[in-house]
């Protein structure tokens, strides 16, 4: 940004957050710029599949300031017109659980044009909105939509949109402000994009190394044998492979009544686990607490630290899920604990169901929704059994291999904070004149190698 100029003039504005912008630009409310509109309104009863409705986008619909598809509602109801989704539309999240995602928003193209949006969204229409979108985007736009939050209040409503306060420059300015910002942002957003593939493909690689490790053992010359189950292949000639039930024994807990809170929940003291819990990984914490009545009155048995926790119930965004359990704990009854026996290492066992997770699907069953299992389909299930020695050494050697992961992805993942710090930096920059960019020409390519 510094190579930019400032403007040569300046006027001071009566706005507390912004104390001075460009002397030939104007201060407006965006209710003299456009319309903010609030979204439809629908019951689960109208919610179908998605061939038979209209997609609703909510707040999962926006992930990192732009659109996305992979948690769609639809719904068959009639659509007002007006809640029609329009090429240029800026989709706000207006209501939500969670403070942090109020404001957060995004741009309809023209993939989502015909669309329609919840009642906690709002859009926001105008001819105005190829530069507003860069406003919507900027630390002036987060600065005021945080002044209506409080400890009461957790919602954008239309007439907050409304009194928002823009700084807008003459209309030739905004042209070049945003293809300016279109064209830097689309560099960091490259860059960003990147890193979120290295993330990813460091996840693939995390797995790979548990999946071989649990299955092939450490060393690669060791004897193979067909292990006579279809889904493991072949397996190190000397390891066991056997029903979990000859090796462990398994049980499950339950939940005491909110009915009586008091009893039950207040002041407790011992932990409790639920699946929404189980974190892939070493547990040392649980957010729920209960009382020794609660545990004497209901199924809720205390598990012992190093107990393997298998979430049943869920579905596939759920089944499988698991931890390490590493403190005293009970937990409910959606939840399976496993206790090894001297044969079958616990930390061993828990890599063995981070390989293991997506066969669980395979014969779920249950009447609700989403399928289940059930102890017994934990206990039935095979399980590989390398000698003790070996179980330890792979379980230090993916602990080992997890940390330098770990280390990776959380290197990029600070590279994305920052890269998005200077994103939102640059945007309110121009958008609030604190640096000049109307003779800024669009570089030639070869240009832009030489930079």
């Amino acid at each position: 940004m510094s190579k930019y100029p400032a403007y040569s003039e300046y006027k001071p504005t009566h706005l507390g957050w912004l104390q001075q912008v460009p002397a030939h630009w104007e201060v407006k409310r965006l209710k003299y710029l456009g319309e903010a509109i609030i979204g439809l309104t629908y019951s689960p009863d109208d919610v179908v599949d998605c061939e038979d409705g209209t997609l609703v986008l909510r707040s999962s619909n926006i992930q990192n300031k732009k659109l996305a598809f992979e948690d769609n509602v639809y719904v068959n109801k009639l659509v007002p017109e007006k809640l029609k989704t329009q090429l240029g539309d800026i989709l706000i999240c207006a209501r939500n659980g969670s403070r942090a995602l109020i404001g957060k928003n995004a741009q309809i193209d023209e993939v989502a044009v015909g669309m329609t949006f919840g009642a906690f969204m709002s859009v926001f229409r105008s001819p105005y909105n190829n530069y507003l979108s860069k406003v919507f985007n900027s630390a002036l736009f987060e600065y005021q939509s945080g002044s209506f939050l409080t400890a009461t209040i957790n919602q954008l409503t239309t007439a907050n949109l409304n009194s928002f306060e823009i700084p807008l420059p003459p209309e030739s300015e905004r042209i070049t402000i945003s293809n300016f910002l279109d064209h830097e942002t689309a560099k960091i957003d490259t860059l960003i994009e990147k890193q979120q593939q290295l993330i990813k493909l460091l996840k693939e690689k995390r797995q790979a190394v548990i999946s071989h490790a649990v299955t092939k053992g450490l060393n690669p010359k060791v004897p193979m044998k067909d292990s006579g189950v279809e889904w493991l292949g072949e397996v190190p000639e000397h390891w066991g492979v056997c029903k979990l039930k000859w090796k462990a024994r398994t049980t499950s807990g339950g939940t005491p009544t909110t009915s009586k809170y008091e009893l039950y929940y207040e002041n407790g003291h011992i932990p409790w686990i639920r699946t929404t819990d189980l974190n892939n990984d070493l547990l040392y914490e649980t957010p729920v607490k209960i009382t020794p009545k609660a545990v004497n009155d209901t199924a809720c048995s205390i598990l012992p630290e190093n107990s393997v926790l298998l979430a049943m119930y869920g579905g596939a965004g759920s089944i499988g899920k698991h931890s390490l359990l590493k403190f005293e704990s009970t937990i409910n009854q959606a939840v399976c604990g496993i206790f090894p026996s001297n044969t079958l290492i616990p930390e061993y066992l828990h890599r063995f169901y981070e390989y293991y997770r997506p066969f669980w699907m395979i014969g779920a069953a249950g009447t609700r929704k989403d399928p289940n299992i059930g102890q017994d389909d934990i206990k039935e299930a095979k399980v590989l059994i390398p000698p003790e020695t070996e179980q330890k050494a792979i379980s230090n050697h993916i602990d080992k291999m997890q940390n330098h992961f770990d280390l990776l992805t959380q290197q990029a993942e600070n590279a994305i904070a920052l890269m998005q710090e200077r994103r939102t930096a640059l945007i309110s920059a121009v958008v609030t004149g604190k640096i000049d960019v109307r003779n800024w020409k669009k570089p030639k390519v070869n240009e832009e190698e030489v930079a």
